[in-house]
């Protein structure tokens, strides 16, 4: 198993305080996440519906003509490589690893370049795979990049699986309405803009034909009545997504100021995460894990002179004073 944020169990017996008295920014997921409203007992007592409304509510959202629900994106990245013949598959060295673990574990040849592909890796690889924005440097890639990149591969069989985990506070930078091309697929998720990550709720959006052959791998009742219920609310509420969006672009912002002040200035962000390299970074996890405060460590960050970093997900309202402290007694 990879390790991830959000390993806050394995935190709390390390450094000895109780689960309950962490402050996680491990995880980039929104701690002001959608509002649960309560789930009727039938939810609960029916086998999931598979025409409920949500498929058409996330192709509302998404801007796109065809979606398959997941368990996560997660379940969707697994299974991706099982479709295809053996091949090259080119991506970042400094990404989500699941997808490169993924694909190895399938037999595939990874790939691996610094931060964006050149015209030699696009001529080698049968699938080039991006997190956009990327997790977790934020490097970005445009959609008219992606399309010239998605027609170059396509041509010859090849696939664009693009990773949009952390695209929902920008949509506009997002290629999920052109995801119907063949040779795209496109990975959605409802944890990290919407904060809910323990639904497991997922998409993946591609043409026709792929995500038939998907649907036999995953087979029926991949989402519980429930996860759907609530994310079909979530992704129909225009409203609460717009004031998201305002609040998490401030809140991120608010976060690299904070950062900067105490000389921790990020390299990059989304509106979930600020990244920061630093020669520092296990100096100062564990300095702030002995306050109660989990950040997400890279120990070999490739591509970075630093080569260590940090990520630092948004506080909670009641968390940013005490973040702050902690940070203040590191420079002092």
């Amino acid at each position: 198993m990879l390790e991830h944020g959000g390993n806050l169990a394995a935190a709390a017996k390390r450094f000895n305080i109780p689960l309950e008295h962490w402050l996680d920014l491990s995880t980039g997921i929104n701690p002001d996440g959608y509002p649960i409203t309560e789930i009727p007992a039938a939810v609960w007592q029916k086998l999931p519906l598979e025409d409920d409304g949500l498929i058409e509510a996330a192709c509302e959202y998404y801007g796109c003509q065809l979606a398959l629900p997941t368990a996560g994106s997660q379940a969707a990245l697994q299974l991706l490589p099982q479709l295809r013949a053996a091949s090259k598959v080119a991506m970042p060295k400094f990404m989500y690893q699941e997808h490169a673990n993924a694909w190895q574990a399938n037999g595939h040849e990874v790939i691996k370049f610094d931060f964006f592909p050149d015209e030699n890796i696009i001529q080698q690889a049968d699938v080039l795979l991006l997190c956009n924005p990327n997790n977790p440097t934020a490097t970005r890639f445009s959609v008219a990049e992606l399309l010239s990149w998605h027609a170059t591969l396509a041509a010859r069989g090849g696939w664009l699986v693009v990773d949009e985990a952390f695209m929902d506070v920008t949509p506009e930078h997002g290629i999920a309405k052109h995801s119907h091309l063949k040779g795209l697929l496109v990975l959605r998720s409802l944890g990290k803009f919407f904060g809910l990550a323990g639904a497991r709720v997922g998409f993946l959006l591609a043409e026709e034909q792929m995500l038939r052959q998907m649907q036999e791998f995953i087979g029926p009742w991949s989402i519980t009545g429930p996860s759907r219920l609530i994310a079909k609310q979530a992704l129909l509420d225009k409203a609460w997504q717009e004031k998201m969006r305002v609040k998490l672009t401030g809140d991120s912002q608010k976060l690299a100021v904070l950062l900067t002040k105490y000389k921790l200035t990020p390299m990059s962000g989304t509106a979930l995460f600020q990244f920061v390299p630093t020669k520092d970074a296990l100096a100062l996890q564990q300095h702030l894990a002995q306050q109660g405060i989990w950040i997400r460590l890279f120990s070999d960050a490739p591509g970075l002179s630093a080569r260590a970093a940090l990520r630092f997900g948004l506080p909670p309202t009641d968390g940013w004073a005490r973040l702050e402290s902690a940070l203040k007694l590191w420079q002092n």
